[in-house]
């Protein structure tokens, strides 16, 4: 399960109702939900709350470094709450599912001395892609 509810409360980040509802939207383990899907789900929480209200406050929540913004292939944005877990995702190609995965060795220490050509890296993005058990099934 993230964490983020709490890293937010430790941060001292004033959560108001629709603040909160969205924070508890994105809490789980494997969350990747696009604007859209957040807010469906906040509107069952919180009936009253805006589309404009989710947009701002994922926005909001990206800039602190609270939630990550995941772009895959054209498709729409998608907001992962596991920002403070070192880790990468695995996507399918046929539906979209994203689940987060935690490889092992250090895919920095991968990349040869003479191929970082003296750039100073500041981080690695690792993406698998395939096709989940039901789609994979579907195509069969």
């Amino acid at each position: 399960m993230s964490d983020l509810l709490e890293r937010l409360r430790d941060r001292g980040w004033r959560l108001t109702a629709q603040r909160r509802v969205v924070a508890q939207v994105l809490d789980g383990d494997h969350v990747h939900y696009t604007a859209d899907e957040i807010h469906a789900l906040a509107v069952e929480l919180l009936p009253e709350i805006s589309r404009a209200t989710v947009y701002n406050t994922l926005g909001e929540l990206v800039t602190l470094g609270e939630v990550l913004e995941v772009s895959t292939d054209g498709r729409a944005k998608r907001y992962d709450p596991n920002a403070r877990h070192a880790h990468q995702h695995l996507i399918c190609e046929s539906c979209g599912t994203i689940r987060d995965v935690h490889p092992a060795g250090d895919p920095l220490g991968s990349l040869p001395d003479a191929e970082r050509y003296g750039f100073a890296i500041s981080g690695v993005e690792v993406t698998y892609r395939g096709l989940c058990p039901d789609c994979a099934k579907a195509r069969a």
